[in-house]
């Protein structure tokens, strides 16, 4: 199965919390071209579970990702994955959704360094990698085994030629 770690899009710097921030024009623009080329990645094509932060720029990122992704079964607005989350708990807590549900596949919208630090928790010996606002990380997991392994790392950058 695979599981998708998004990160938000680009989000206006200032607002009244962090938790307000909202996306920028460019953030929802990047985070649709992200999911357009993910949709087309999706094993079956479908998308069984998302995760969404709670934050203003998640859910407008979820909100602009869905226009283009096959419809979810299930999708959950997630308080332990904010920014500052644990990683290794938001990993025991993907591989048991994983074990009970068998999904074929999750995708988690959340921010930096959570993306980070969570996809690192899915690879021996990895490093936190960066994680440019709008980019996905794929991590293929065996539910028998608990297997895991990052597969690949895109950003908007690298997709679409944005600087």
């Amino acid at each position: 199965m695979r599981i998708y770690i998004m990160r938000h899009g680009e989000a206006q710097t200032f607002a009244a919390s962090d938790e307000e921030r909202p996306l920028t024009e460019r953030g929802e623009q990047q985070s649709v071209e992200m999911a357009r080329w993910l949709a087309n990645e999706l094993p079956e094509g479908k998308l069984d579970l998302v995760l969404v932060s709670p934050y203003l720029r998640a859910q407008q990122t979820w909100n602009a990702c869905q226009t283009v992704l096959p419809t979810a079964q299930k999708v959950l607005t997630e308080d332990g994955i904010t920014p500052y989350g644990d990683s290794e708990h938001v990993a025991s807590y993907l591989r048991a959704l994983v074990a009970v549900d068998h999904p074929a596949s999750i995708l988690l919208v959340s921010h930096l360094p959570l993306v980070g630090y969570l996809t690192a928790e899915f690879a021996v010996d990895m490093q936190a990698p960066m994680f440019p606002t709008s980019s996905i990380a794929c991590i293929e997991l065996d539910a028998v085994s608990e297997k895991s392994d990052v597969r690949w790392l895109k950003s908007p950058s690298q997709l679409m030629g944005y600087a």
